[in-house]
């Protein structure tokens, strides 16, 4: 069991940065792969990045592609998001989500929803324009 805490939304004026932090329970946090998705007021939860277990490969989503940095300390048992230069389209809640997605399946299904088995209550991010 993987139990998932976000933090660090808020309200951000466009063009600002905000960090988004995931603390897991367990002790096992070093073996899954730790995405982070967001859905948006009358839309379908989409990804944003992924990160390996070992974090040494990360993916993003084209709309934050050089915006947005995914890591994580697996010593803390925490997976980050930096995002910077936000814009109004980025407003959405912010949920990180943990699956054992490992070997081939990585990087064929890092960015599909159903691979993540647990998943944290959501962070609200707002971006005003």
């Amino acid at each position: 069991q993987v139990q998932l805490v976000e933090s660090g939304g808020g309200l951000v004026q466009a063009g600002g940065s905000l960090r988004l932090s995931c603390a897991a329970s367990g002790r096992i946090f070093s073996s899954y792969a730790m995405g982070w998705f967001r859905q948006a007021p009358g839309k379908e939860r989409e990804f944003v990045a992924a990160t390996s277990s070992s974090g040494g490969s990360t993916y993003y989503a084209d709309s934050v592609k050089g915006r947005s940095t995914i890591s994580r300390d697996n010593a803390k048992n925490t997976v980050y998001l930096q995002m910077n230069s936000l814009k109004a389209e980025d407003t959405a809640v912010y949920y990180c989500a943990a699956g054992l997605i490992l070997g081939d399946r990585w990087y064929r299904f890092y960015y599909t929803a159903s691979q993540y088995r647990y998943w944290g209550q959501g962070t609200q991010v707002t971006v005003s324009s």
